[in-house]
C-alpha cells in the first residue's frame, strides 16, 4: 500500500512538473509573439486625430516588463508612463499627419499633479494652432479638469458633469478595536502626525482637520484657477456652480457654460471630421495615444553623448529590494552608484512620487544621495506625493521642484505595533514570558508596559531629530525653523514654497532643464533608472492565479470593505519606525 501511495505521489508530481514546464514554454512563446506584435508598425494616416482615452493607469515610471505573464495578459498595456505621454504630445505638435487632439476620457487613474503636468502640456500643444476637442458620457472632476483645456467640450445629452468641490474621507477604528479586543499601540512624534489617529480616536482631531482643509482648499484653488482661465469664468462663478450642483445634468452644464453642447458621439465625430476636412460619409482617421507611442513618438530623439539621468522613486518606501511599485533602498542605491560612476551622466533628476514609509530605508537612500551630490548635481522633481520619507530622500538635493498640487512635507515619525491582549483574555488565552535580562520587552499577548513605551518613544524622538537635522542642513534652515513647520504637517507644493521646503513650482521637464544648467551642458539626452530585472520566481508571483486574488476579495466583500482590509493590511506589514504620510489620502 505504501509503495502504491509513493508511486501515485511520484506520478502526480511528474504531471504537475510537466504542466508547469508547459506553462513556461507557452509564456515564453507568447512573450516572443507579443514582442513581434509590439514591433508591428502602427500606421498614422494623413489628417489623423490623436485620441486620449487614458483607460490605463498613469505612472511616472512604467518600464517595459520582462515578465511573460504580463505580456500574455496584456498587463503591459494596463499602464502608461507619464514621460512618454508628454513626449508623444510634444512630437504631435510638429507631426503634419496629426491635425488635432480629441480627449475622450471616461475614467482616470492618475494623481492630481500628474493631471496638472498633462494639462500644461496640452496647453502647450494648442500653441501650435492645432485643435483640442473633448467628449464624454460622464465627466468626473479629474476628467473635467483635464478636458477643460479643450477648445470645445461636449457631453452626452443624458450625461452628467460631477462638479461639487473636493473632499477627503478618513476611517476611524477605535470602537472596532474596543469591540474585538485587537488594537494598535501607537507611539508618534508630531502633533500633525495623524497616520495612526484612526486607531486612537473615533473622530478627526482639530489639528488633522486644519491641515486637511488647508491642502484641499489649496488644491481646489489650483483646479479653479486653471478651469477659470480656459472657460472664461470667475472663481466666484465656479464656486457658485459647485455649491449649487449646477452641472448635475447636461442641460444645466450647457446653461452654466461648463460645456459647449449636449450631443451624441456620432454628432461629435462629425465635428471632428469637419475639423480634419474629411467628408461626413468617410471614416475618421484616429490613433490612440498608446498606439502613437508605439510608433516611437514616446521619446525625443537625440544624438547627444551627454546624459541627464532621471531616477524614479515611486510607491511606498520599504526596507528591501524594491521594484516599480515600491521603493527599496537596494534598487535605488544600486542605481545611484551606477549613475555616480557613469562619466556620460552629467546630472541627476530624482523624480519622487511617494507617501514615505520605512525610516531606515529612507535614511540609507538619503546617504547615497549625499555621496552622489559631492560628484554630480542632483535636482528633485516632486509628483503627486513626496511626503514624509518621500521628503526625507528629497531634502538634500541642490534644488527641489514641485507641482502646485503636490502633497509634501509630513516631517514626522511614528511607530505602531499590534496588541491582542484583550482578545486573548476573552478567549481564555494566557501568555507567560521568561527572560534572561531586565530590559523592557514586548508581547502582543500582554498589555504594553510604560517602560517599553518610554523605550520606543525615545527611539522615535531620535529618528525625528535626525529627520529634522537632515532637512535643516539640506534646506539651510535652523533646527527650530524646520521643527516649527514639521510636526508631521502636510503641505501642498504651493504652500511648501512659502515654508522653504520647496524652491520652485515646476514639472519634470523644468527640473531636467535646471539640472542640465547646473552641469553646464546644453546638448544632452535623458536616460531612466532604476533598471529592474525579474527572475523566474518573480514572474510566477505575478501569474494570473495570484493576480486574481484582489478581484476575488472585492467580489466577496465589496469595494468599501476591501479598502478597510487593505488599510489594516498596510499597518500590519509595517516594520520599524515609519516616516510616512498621515494617512491613505483619497481626494474625491
Amino acid at each position: 500500500m505504501k509503495f502504491l501511495r509513493n508511486l501515485f505521489a511520484a506520478i502526480l508530481g511528474t504531471i504537475i512538473g510537466l504542466f508547469l514546464l508547459l506553462m513556461i514554454f507557452i509564456a515564453i512563446g507568447s512573450a516572443m509573439g507579443s514582442s513581434f506584435d509590439d514591433n508591428k508598425k502602427v500606421e498614422v494616416e494623413n489628417n489623423t486625430v490623436l485620441t486620449l482615452n487614458l483607460k490605463a493607469k498613469i505612472k511616472d515610471y512604467a518600464p517595459k516588463s520582462d515578465n511573460p505573464f504580463e505580456k500574455i495578459l496584456g498587463e503591459d498595456d494596463a499602464k502608461m508612463a507619464l514621460t512618454k505621454m508628454i513626449n508623444a504630445i510634444e512630437n504631435a505638435k510638429t507631426d503634419d499627419k496629426i491635425k488635432g487632439i480629441s480627449i475622450e476620457v471616461l475614467g482616470l487613474d492618475a494623481g492630481i499633479a500628474q493631471l496638472q503636468t498633462l494639462r500644461d502640456k496640452l496647453l502647450d500643444f494648442k500653441e501650435s494652432g492645432k485643435f483640442i476637442m473633448a467628449y464624454s458620457d460622464i465627466y468626473s472632476q479629474k476628467n473635467y479638469f483635464l478636458s477643460s483645456v479643450a477648445d470645445s467640450i461636449f457631453v452626452n445629452p443624458v450625461g452628467v458633469l460631477d462638479f461639487h468641490g473636493l473632499s477627503s474621507e478618513r476611517m476611524y477604528f477605535k470602537d472596532f478595536q474596543d469591540k474585538y479586543g485587537v488594537k494598535m499601540e501607537v507611539i508618534r512624534h508630531g502633533k500633525y502626525k495623524s497616520a495612526m489617529e484612526g486607531f486612537l480616536e473615533n473622530e478627526m482631531s482639530e489639528a488633522n482637520r486644519e491641515q486637511t482643509e488647508s491642502f484641499l482648499n489649496s488644491i481646489w484653488g489650483e483646479f479653479l484657477d486653471d478651469i477659470a482661465k480656459s472657460r472664461h469664468k470667475t472663481l466666484a462663478e465656479l464656486n457658485d456652480i459647485a455649491d449649487n450642483l449646477g452641472t448635475r445634468n447636461a442641460k444645466l452644464s450647457v446653461e452654466n457654460g461648463m460645456v459647449d453642447g449636449a450631443i451624441y458621439l456620432d454628432q461629435y465625430v462629425d465635428k471632428l471630421k469637419a475639423l480634419t476636412e474629411i467628408d461626413s460619409d468617410k471614416k475618421l482617421h484616429k490613433v490612440s495615444l498608446q498606439d502613437y507611442i508605439k510608433t516611437g513618438k514616446g521619446r525625443i530623439k537625440s544624438s547627444a553623448s551627454d546624459k541627464i539621468a532621471i531616477l524614479y522613486a515611486q510607491g511606498e518606501i520599504m526596507y528591501g529590494k524594491g521594484d516599480e511599485n515600491y521603493i527599496g533602498q537596494e534598487a535605488i542605491n544600486k542605481a545611484l552608484k551606477k549613475i555616480r560612476k557613469d562619466k556620460k551622466i552629467k546630472a541627476v533628476v530624482l523624480r519622487i512620487n511617494s507617501p514615505g514609509g520605512s525610516a531606515l530605508a529612507s535614511d540609507l537612500i538619503w546617504r547615497e544621495i549625499e555621496l552622489l551630490k559631492k560628484e554630480k548635481p542632483i535636482v528633485v522633481s516632486m509628483g503627486n506625493l513626496a511626503a514624509s520619507g518621500g521628503y526625507y530622500i528629497a531634502c538634500n538635493a541642490d534644488k527641489i521642484y514641485a507641482e502646485p498640487t503636490t502633497i509634501t512635507g509630513s516631517i514626522g515619525v511614528f511607530g505602531a505595533i499590534p496588541n491582542f491582549s484583550v482578545a486573548a483574555g476573552r478567549m481564555g488565552i494566557n501568555a507567560e514570558q521568561v527572560a534572561t535580562n531586565k530590559g523592557p520587552s514586548y508581547s502582543v499577548f500582554e498589555p504594553i508596559t510604560d517602560e517599553f513605551k518610554t523605550y520606543v518613544k525615545g527611539s522615535i524622538d531620535d529618528i525625528y531629530k535626525t529627520f529634522v537635522s537632515h532637512v535643516s542642513e539640506g534646506r539651510n534652515l535652523s533646527f527650530d525653523q524646520v521643527d516649527a513647520i514639521a510636526q508631521g504637517r502636510v503641505w501642498t507644493g504651493k504652500e511648501a514654497i512659502e515654508k522653504g521646503l520647496v524652491d520652485e513650482l515646476g514639472n519634470l521637464d523644468d527640473a531636467v532643464v535646471y539640472a542640465a544648467s547646473l552641469a553646464k551642458v546644453t546638448d544632452y539626452k535623458t536616460t531612466e533608472y532604476p533598471r529592474y530585472k525579474k527572475d523566474i520566481k518573480d514572474a510566477f508571483k505575478a501569474n494570473p492565479f495570484m493576480q486574481s486574488k484582489e478581484e476575488l476579495i472585492i467580489e466577496e466583500v465589496g469595494v468599501e470593505n476591501y479598502k478597510l482590509y487593505k488599510e489594516l493590511q498596510h499597518f500590519a506589514k509595517m516594520r520599524g519606525a515609519q516616516a510616512r504620510m498621515p494617512y491613505t489620502l483619497v481626494i474625491k
